[in-house]
């Protein structure tokens, strides 16, 4: 279990938040296998798709695609539109 934690990313994706008004999101594939980024997507989008990001099930649902990309060792960045707070 610990060789994946060290192992590279297999991709990375970049999460953008479009704005209020829908669709709120997109998910850009910067590197890595295509298939592997469109099926991570698919998952990442059907979690997000109706959420605008102040949306209280915005924060469990982001915990669970955070989850699904280190499970798949794809590297992610949130562009939330503002600055990260620490929680």
């Amino acid at each position: 279990m610990t060789d994946i934690i060290n192992e590279p990313p297999r991709a990375h994706a970049r999460i953008v938040y479009l704005g209020p008004v829908s669709p709120h999101w997109e998910i850009y594939g910067d590197y890595g296998d295509r298939a592997l980024v469109e099926e991570f997507r698919t998952r990442a989008l059907a979690r997000l798709v109706l959420l605008p990001r102040d949306d209280p099930q915005f924060r469990r649902n982001r915990e669970r695609i955070v989850r699904d990309a280190e499970r798949e060792r794809i590297s992610i960045e949130w562009v939330l539109g503002i600055p990260e707070t620490s929680s």
